[in-house]
């Protein structure tokens, strides 16, 4: 059995993409899933399984298409690749605002063209530089974000990491991040 924290993109408890968190704990429990919680209203949902964290995105993608109609991106990570995102934080011990501090997901490691490109691009970030003080750094599958004036301010939200990546992004605060690393028992440090 794995713990896998899934992180769907674009969803709301009101509105469009409709999709309240009870649903959602039911729905990915009747994919045979185990120990579903969710966390806040905005998709993010822990359970355990077997099976590999691609797989289980599939699964709960379909099941929310059929029960629903709902065309809702799913990112999954199990929970070593949550351990991994807590040890490979960049800005990890540099005294930065915990509340300035993302991770972007994506659905998969950008292909080595747009790895260039995006790690190019990387390199033209921070402080005066092509985006502002904002800064990211992209390792592996997912992105860590730094926005000392604050995400909404930001270009480097999922869309621009969708074009650069090539792969659906959804985006969390570092305290989000934190929590779910709570839920499947690591301890998260300071952004």
């Amino acid at each position: 059995m794995t713990t896998f924290v899934a992180l769907l993109r674009s969803i709301n408890v009101g509105g469009r993409n409709r999709l309240p968190m009870a649903d959602l704990r039911r729905m990915v429990a009747s994919l045979g899933f185990g120990a579903v919680e969710t966390y806040l209203q905005s998709g993010n949902v822990v359970f355990t399984g077997a099976g590999t964290a691609s797989g289980a995105a599939r699964a709960i993608e379909a099941r929310i298409a059929g029960d629903l109609g709902l065309d809702v991106p799913v990112i999954v990570r199990s929970k070593p690749q949550v351990a991994r995102i807590l040890r490979d934080n960049p800005y990890a011990g540099l005294g930065v605002d915990p509340r300035t501090v993302h991770v972007t997901f994506l659905a998969g490691p950008p292909d080595d063209r747009h790895r260039r490109e995006l790690g190019a691009e990387a390199a033209t970030s921070g402080p005066n530089g092509r985006f502002g003080d904002d800064r990211f750094q992209p390792v592996g599958a997912d992105v860590f974000v730094y926005c000392p004036g604050g995400y909404g301010r930001t270009t480097l939200n999922n869309g621009y990491f969708e074009r650069r990546a090539g792969r659906v992004a959804t985006t969390r605060n570092w305290r989000t991040v934190s929590a779910l690393a709570g839920m499947v028992d690591l301890e998260s440090t300071r952004a």
